[in-house]
């Protein structure tokens, strides 16, 4: 960890229209979001190839697999819960049924956009787009992590999500390509393994020193692909510990901590803890303070750990 925090929408922002600039063939699109999504020096560098729709996402998302279809490569950003569950038929059947080399990426993810409440949560999105077939599904740790998932997310051939927060979120890795379907061994441990994905993942890092403490090894996996899943990093980190607790800002149903579990009832059966979001509509207030409300805070993701190990708080 740096101690060097940067805005994810800026991050994404400059990231994808420095690629768009170097490629002629890239079309950004906006719904009524272009500037908070970072795309406000590309609109004035190449207005022709940004477009913006005001607030009509399906029809985005339709005009994106049409622009696919003519040889483009369209990026449609905007606030999640509007480019996943609003939009989600035309996603569905318009770019995963199609299999259109669009890039959907949803800002302000899980419950970023705290004060605004539920309507503005994003909590469903892995698990709704994690349905459509053919879809990856990314979720950056950090800005690093950010940047180059841009590079690979437009180099892959076929339909991406990203979700990227809005919180200053600090760099915890060093600059290396991206992978999908490839996660990161972040800590070496024998005790329980603990997978995370997104921001969350610094908490989890800020967390390990407080279960040493109490004398427990963990092994960290960050995973920032959720769909597909780095299945064999799992499977060889659990040989080990035989118990993993999943940590994301994400409904404990049907996000990576169902896609795991899912994993290990087929393959190597382990006990399974999940934190998250309970499956409910989630309150809203000052960032941190949900996020210790429901238990993704460093202090209490140690807690539940020790707790799932049967270990005094």
């Amino acid at each position: 960890m740096t101690g060097n925090f940067e805005d994810p929408r800026k991050t994404f922002g400059k990231a994808v229209s420095d690629y768009a600039l170097a490629h002629e063939d890239v079309i950004l699109l906006s719904a009524d979001s272009g500037k908070s999504s970072g795309f406000g020096d590309f609109m004035k560098e190449a207005p022709e190839r940004y477009l913006e729709f005001g607030i009509m996402e399906q029809c985005v998302t339709g005009v994106a697999s049409g622009l696919a279809c003519s040889g483009k490569r369209p990026v449609f950003c905007a606030i999640a819960p509007f480019v996943t569950a609003r939009n989600f038929e035309m996603f569905r059947n318009d770019v995963g049924y199609m299999g259109q080399n669009v890039k959907i990426v949803g800002r302000n993810g899980g419950i970023t956009y705290s004060d605004l409440g539920a309507t503005h949560h994003s909590l469903d999105d892995f698990s709704i787009i994690g349905m459509i077939p053919g879809v990856c599904v990314l979720c950056p740790q950090d800005p690093n992590e950010i940047r180059q998932a841009v590079i690979t997310m437009m180099e892959h051939d076929g339909p991406v999500y990203m979700r990227i927060g809005n919180e200053p979120v600090e760099n915890l890795f060093e600059e290396e390509p991206f992978v999908i379907g490839k996660g990161r061994r972040i800590a070496e441990g024998k005790d329980v393994t603990i997978i995370s994905t997104g921001t969350l993942t610094g908490s989890v890092i800020k967390a390990l020193p407080l279960l040493k403490e109490k004398g427990v090894s963990a092994d960290v996996i960050g995973m920032p692909t959720i769909c597909p899943l780095d299945e064999e990093l799992i499977l060889d980190s659990v040989e080990k510990t035989a118990r993993v607790v999943t940590v994301e800002e994400h409904y404990i149903k049907g996000g990576l901590g169902t896609a795991v579990s899912d994993l290990l009832s087929e393959r190597s059966p382990a006990l399974v803890k999940k934190l998250g979001i309970p499956h409910d509509y989630a309150t809203s207030g000052p960032y941190k303070e949900i996020l210790k409300k429901y238990g993704l805070d460093e202090k209490s993701i140690a807690d539940s750990v020790l707790n799932f190990l049967g270990i005094d708080i």
